[in-house]
């Protein structure tokens, strides 16, 4: 499984728009309904997120594209890691970790999102 550090999610994505032009890839934040709203990622043109506890991923799964990209993100990067390998498991292609989690994204990329 791929991981990847906050820091080069830019270079992912633009990694993503040259691999699939057009397609928009997710952040799949698979930490609990309280934690996204003490800090959460705001998608934007480039990619979409979706909160998908991790313990409702083994139910809604296939709510997810196949064919688009999805970076998988928690609150240090070990619960992602375990989505990350089940979506691979169930056949999806373009699964990436966000190792360091939403903690390290906020060091790294973007300092407004609060810490906890």
């Amino acid at each position: 499984m791929q991981a990847i550090r906050p820091a080069q999610f830019d270079a992912w994505l633009e990694h993503v728009a040259t691999e699939q032009p057009g397609v928009k890839p997710v952040l799949l934040d698979v930490r609990e309904p309280w934690e996204f709203q003490t800090a959460s990622v705001k998608g934007d043109e480039r990619f979409a997120v979706l909160p998908m506890p991790m313990r409702t991923v083994p139910a809604r799964y296939m709510e997810l594209d196949r064919n688009h990209p999805i970076a998988c993100l928690c609150h240090h990067g070990a619960r992602s890691a375990q989505v990350a390998h089940f979506l691979m498991q169930q056949g999806f292609g373009n699964v990436v970790n966000v190792h360091g989690g939403i903690n390290a994204w906020t060091h790294e990329r973007d300092p407004s999102v609060p810490s906890y």
